[in-house]
């Protein structure tokens, strides 16, 4: 059974960082590809950020230039450096592991406040 557990969320104000980590209970992390998504309260979950198994990156519009994705497959994680917080931010943010069938976490919360 796959696992993943995220870490790092917080309160924080508007304009500072925060690092998000997801640590997976898989066999072989290096062949999944890895991403993040968030949701916001009253929101439909959305995608933010994936790096594939190759370590090719996309990331949404909206947090593209201040979030970034990466992984250490030694360590069997992927993390998510989210710089210059704005309040839209605010959500539950989940990592998710495909390769033949997708796994998700419980979530994380970050809240940014004005």
């Amino acid at each position: 059974q796959v696992q993943l557990v995220e870490s790092g969320g917080g309160l924080v104000q508007v304009g500072v960082s925060l690092r998000l980590s997801c640590a997976a209970s898989v066999t072989i992390f290096s062949v999944y590809n890895m991403g993040w998504y968030r949701q916001a309260p009253g929101k439909q979950r959305e995608f933010v950020a994936i790096i594939t198994s190759g370590g090719a990156t996309t990331y949404a519009d909206a947090v593209k230039g201040r979030f970034t994705i990466s992984r250490e497959n030694t360590k069997n994680t992927v993390n998510l450096q989210l710089n210059r917080l704005q309040p839209e931010d605010t959500a539950v943010y989940s990592c998710t592991c495909s390769f033949s069938n997708a796994y998700w976490g419980q979530g994380t919360q970050v809240t940014v406040s004005s």
